[in-house]
Parts: C-alpha cells; sequence; structure tokens
C-alpha cells in the first residue's frame, strides 16, 4: 500500500495505518531528531510526540503541497527544535523565589553574528541552506529545484556547513536552532 492509501485511512482515525507509517518512517525521522539533538533518551521522546502530533493533526496534511515526509520531517524538526529550546530551567533559591538561568542579554548578539556570517556565503550556499533547513525539501527535491546534479547539491551543503562551523565558532546544532529563532531565509 502506498502513502495516500494510509493517510486516508488514518484520516478515518485508524489506528494500524498510523503504525504503518510508523514502521515506514520512524527511522528516518528518528536519525533526523538524534542528529539535532544528541540524547537517545529525548530522541526517543519527541519521535513519540512527533507521530501524536501527525495522528492530531493529520488533516493538516495536504498531498499538494508536499510529499508526506516532508510534512512529517517539519514537524519533527520544530518539534526538536522547540525541546532543544527549552533552557528555562527553573531554580528555587533558599527564599523559595523562582528565577530563569538564561542570560537573555547575550542572544540577541549572537543571532546577529550568526546572521552575518550567513549573509556571507555565496549565494548557492545560501539557498541549499534555505531549501533543506528553513522550506525542510530533501536533498533530491531540492537539487532539482536548483537546477544542479544531486551530487553537486549535497557538495554545497556539506561546503555550506563547513564554512558555518568555520567562521561561526558554536557547536552546528546551536547554529541550526539560530536558523529557526532569527527566521533566515
Amino acid at each position: 500500500m502506498n502513502d495516500d492509501h494510509h493517510i486516508e485511512l488514518l484520516k478515518k482515525g485508524d489506528k494500524n495505518a498510523l503504525y504503518a507509517l510508523y514502521d515506514k518512517y520512524s527511522g528516518a525521522l528518528y536519525g533526523v531528531v538524534i542528529r539535532m539533538c544528541r540524547d537517545k533518551e529525548l530522541s526517543e521522546d519527541l519521535l513519540q510526540e512527533i507521530f501524536l502530533t501527525i495522528w492530531k493533526k493529520i488533516d493538516q496534511y495536504d498531498a499538494s503541497k508536499g510529499k508526506f515526509y516532508t510534512w512529517a520531517y517539519r514537524i519533527a524538526r520544530n518539534k526538536t527544535l522547540n525541546a532543544l529550546r527549552k533552557t528555562d530551567t527553573l531554580i528555587q533559591n533558599e527564599d523559595m523565589s523562582v528565577y530563569k538561568n538564561i542570560k537573555e542579554e547575550e542572544l540577541p548578539q549572537e543571532y546577529d553574528e550568526l546572521n552575518g556570517v550567513l549573509k556571507n556565503l555565496e549565494d548557492h550556499h545560501q539557498k541549499v541552506i534555505e531549501l533543506v533547513y528553513f522550506k525542510g525539501y530533501t536533498h533530491r527535491e531540492a537539487h532539482k529545484m536548483m537546477g544542479v546534479p544531486l551530487g553537486t547539491f549535497k557538495s554545497y551543503v556539506r561546503q555550506a556547513l563547513v564554512q558555518l562551523r568555520t567562521n561561526y565558532q558554536l557547536p552546528l546544532g546551536f547554529i541550526l536552532i539560530c536558523f529557526e529563532v532569527i527566521g533566515y531565509g
């Protein structure tokens, strides 16, 4: 059975359709999540949340706007980024007051610096970052949109990420979170 059949059954509340989609896509989505957060336990929890969201929001999926995997990938990416952003650890003082342990005044400078690094990338490197990380296209979809061979496209992605790592001295996971926050693209 193809995805369209499972999606139609899922829209009618068929749990077996969800199980079938889980079997087909959980490995790929787990790979996305674990690469982003590098935490096995959190990744497993997020994978369950992702499929719960798919179950609840399947009526929002529109096949005319893209493939099911692309839609599910966006859910996975957004859930993971939201989980990684949760740095609002509350700390209780001896006087029983509570505060957040974050340094909000430092964040805008970091985002401005990253945005500057992104804008200094060559146009084709900016485009691959936009297509893959902001619009959620797979490499196979995006290389066609840019009109370049798949191998060339993958080289562009690698080159762009190397330049970002070189010119912006923070872990790549943080860079990807910043992409979401500054709305690059």
